[in-house]
């Protein structure tokens, strides 16, 4: 833990990594049973311009950033927490990962084609998601384009128990058009959305956003 990090993203961090090995055997085939799931991640992939270069932004093991490399992109991942980043780096030994977070991305502005953050906002309290939002628009290009993927709702939970550990740490739902709101006033225009119904595993329904960087 640094000086400047908040004490939630210290023990989002810890919980991360607490639960780093398990989550990756429990969810590495998730995305082979989500349809939807995947059809928004293909059209994500036509969607950034050609050559660019993507950040998979808390990209716990890898699955995503793996599953994105697979369709075409050049891509890394950038997550949060340092179990999570060694477990994505033993299973993706081609791919590049570091340790960062979304508040303070290391990336130069207009220097991406691409930022995904699939589940990665859950995290995020509400009075700093302006900022992080600002900071996906800050290191995308114009024309550059931004998945989002959140539960929606309008509740904070405390989350004690994930993927066989005892953890500590906050999650938010949130509603679709409060997201889209928020990334047209970061400069991100909402370009599609999709609302999907709960799979047996899920507890709330999911939304996928894509939004575009404007010049």
């Amino acid at each position: 833990m640094t000086r400047s990090d908040p004490a939630d993203v210290a023990a989002t961090r810890t919980a991360y990594d607490i639960v780093a090995r398990d989550y990756a055997d429990l969810l590495r085939d998730e995305l082979a049973r989500k349809v939807l799931d995947r059809a928004m991640l293909a059209a994500f992939a036509e969607l950034v311009p050609t050559g660019g270069h993507v950040a998979d932004v808390g990209c716990g093991p890898g699955r995503v950033t793996a599953h994105l490399a697979g369709l075409g992109l050049r891509v890394e991942g950038v997550d949060l927490s340092p179990g999570m980043i060694a477990v994505a780096r033993e299973e993706h030994p081609s791919l590049a990962f570091s340790v960062g977070t979304m508040e303070e991305l290391d990336f130069a502005d207009a220097s991406l084609a691409g930022v995904v953050a699939w589940y990665s906002i859950i995290h995020i309290p509400e009075d700093r998601l302006p900022g992080v939002f600002s900071g996906f628009a800050r290191v995308l290009a114009p024309g550059g384009q931004l998945l989002l993927a959140f539960q929606v709702g309008d509740e904070r939970r405390h989350i004690t128990h994930g993927y066989g550990h005892d953890v500590d740490a906050e999650a938010y739902r949130r509603p679709v058009d409060r997201v889209e709101r928020l990334l047209a006033e970061a400069g991100l225009t909402p370009r599609s959305r999709l609302v999907r119904e709960p799979d047996p595993e899920d507890n709330s329904p999911q939304a996928f956003l894509i939004a575009e960087r404007r010049a």
